[in-house]
């Protein structure tokens, strides 16, 4: 249920941050988003390393103290994490912001030096979210990334189009390519404002319910009796053991894109001789399927995030048989919705583009259209293994996920070399090499958490069932496409029917060859009014 909370908090964000990117494409182009995005990769990195992965580390951690009520010691880890990311986070955001010339061409140099200050920032509010998931409790985090996410779609569209009146005068495209720079990189930097004043607003929050929860926290600590009270030193020790490789398995694991920014926008070029406007541009091309395609992946991320403390505190009790009931239940209910959703952008990828981005023109239409049915597939293998990494990681293999995701980035970056220097299919090799990245990465993770507990997950009602509904639910959304099209001549009108009846065919499906139970049904985001809908149907009994 948790899950649920944070993954409907997590599918709800993902949608704010789809519905304002199509505005913010028709204020900066395609080249000012691929300007963004190659600059968000390298923050991206930089964030992992030093606080990303503190959420997940601390909660981690604090459930573990309090699975055995040690409330006074759970506190003190709360406030010497806040210390640690305090230093670690100074350090990181003073890095990025003096070494940008490091990471990224010289007019993207100012959207990254942008972006530093938000680096210090997550990390207290991490510390915040990690401190309320490990009391299982992931509502203050849902309504946090909620605000996170809607304050940073109105600055983003704001902080863009008044930056690009304040340095230009005018909204208008320039005829030079010097011009069309630096309209596109003065976009980009109102973007990365957005993302910081997003931060912000979420950390505020955090610190908002802290405060309300502040008189509980230490009526409970002087109720403690515990006489083993842990000092600071060997407590700021724990929290750099686990916090580290949680760090370098999220930085790794997460690495691929920084590596295809890289070989894509910086080695490629040089070796074809592309000028950096067009390679910026297709990079922008390329970020809007990468922001389509993630939004399933927002479920098995927020699964992923409440499976940590609990697999940690059932290990913790020698729970195992526990342990590998709530792993089934998890990876069940991510392959549920991440198996018609990858169904779904395989056969709808161009209307989909079209419905999210309208400005896109038809020349970038077609090749973005071909990328999204490529990444497709790795909808269902990031489900899985970003679930996977951190089972593994509740399950105490911190090490297991960091040994995996360095073997797929060795062989995708190999590949996406080889497909990039050796044929003719340039922006698709990238999204081909990440498909590849996820297929491993998948496998790897399960092999490994079926070796650690002696999991075999059940495979007829968890992939077998789900794969023929969405087949028949994907023939289906295509057919009232087509023929709405047919009717309408317009992309983004006949892609709403068509989705609308997709969702009704998979779910009657799914029921119908009883591919989920209803305690499971009830379980899921709105569970309990889904099976009202399926009993009033005569679906269920």
């Amino acid at each position: 249920m948790q899950a649920s909370i944070l993954a409907a908090a997590g599918i709800i964000s993902r949608i704010i941050g789809l519905l304002y990117r199509g505005p913010l494409d028709s204020v900066i182009g395609e080249v000012g988003l691929g300007y963004y995005h190659s600059a968000y990769n390298y923050y991206t990195i930089i964030l992992l390393i030093s606080s990303y992965s503190i959420p997940s580390a601390i909660s981690k951690v604090i459930a573990q103290k309090l699975a055995i009520r040690e409330y006074r010691n759970a506190h003190r880890i709360f406030l010497c994490a806040m210390g640690y990311v305090l230093v670690v986070g100074s350090i990181a955001s003073l890095f990025l912001f003096f070494g940008a010339g490091l990471f990224v061409e010289d007019a993207a140099v100012p959207v990254l030096r942008t972006f530093a200050p938000t680096i210090f920032v997550y990390g207290i509010l991490g510390v915040l979210r990690g401190y309320f998931q490990a009391h299982k409790s992931m509502v203050q985090t849902s309504v946090s990334q909620i605000l996170e996410q809607i304050a940073n779609a109105a600055v983003s569209i704001g902080a863009a189009y008044l930056w690009i009146q304040i340095t230009l005068g005018t909204m208008e495209s320039p005829a030079d390519q010097a011009g069309v720079v630096k309209r596109a990189v003065s976009g980009a930097i109102g973007s990365a404002m957005g993302t910081g004043a997003g931060v912000l607003i979420a950390l505020l929050f955090m610190l908002g319910i802290y405060g309300l929860n502040r008189g509980m926290i230490h009526r409970r600590i002087e109720r403690d009796r515990h006489r083993n009270v842990d000092g600071y030193g060997r407590i700021i020790k724990t929290i750099t053991a686990v916090v580290t490789p949680f760090i370098l398995s999220t930085a790794v694991y997460n690495l691929s894109s920084t590596v295809n920014n890289k070989l894509y926008t910086d080695i490629y070029p040089t070796e074809r001789a592309l000028d950096m406007v067009t390679i910026t541009s297709r990079w922008g091309i390329f970020s809007k399927v990468q922001t389509i395609s993630n939004i399933p992946i927002a479920f098995a991320s927020a699964m992923a995030s409440a499976m940590i403390p609990s697999v940690a505190q059932l290990i913790a009790a020698n729970d195992v048989e526990g342990a590998r009931e709530k792993i089934g239940v998890a990876v069940k209910t991510t392959m549920l919705i991440s198996i018609p959703c990858g169904m779904g952008l395989l056969v709808l990828a161009k209307p989909v583009i079209k419905l999210l981005f309208p400005s896109t023109p038809a020349s970038s239409l077609e090749t973005a259209g071909v990328m999204l049915m490529a990444l497709a597939l790795s909808v269902v293998f990031y489900a899985l293994s970003t679930l996977n990494s951190s089972i593994l990681q509740g399950l105490g293999k911190v090490n297991t996920p960091i040994i995996n995701a360095a073997i797929a980035l060795i062989l995708q970056t190999a590949t996406a070399c080889l497909l990039l220097f050796y044929t003719d299919l340039d922006l698709y090799s990238i999204a081909i090499a990440n498909t590849f990245y996820s297929g491993i990465m998948c496998v790897l993770n399960q092999w490994a958490v079926r070796r650690a507990v002696g999991y075999k997950q059940e495979l007829v009602r968890t992939f077998v069932i789900p794969f023929f509904a969405s087949a028949v639910m994907g023939a289906a959304a295509w057919a009232v496409y087509e023929g709405m099209l047919l009717l309408t001549y317009s992309m983004q009108i006949a892609v709403i029917p068509a989705i609308l009846v997709a969702a009704c065919v998979y779910f009657v499906l799914l029921i119908l060859l009883r591919g989920v139970s209803e305690e499971e049904l009830r379980g899921m985001p709105k569970g309990y009014l889904l099976v009202k809908i399926a009993k009033k149907c005569h679906l269920m009994r």
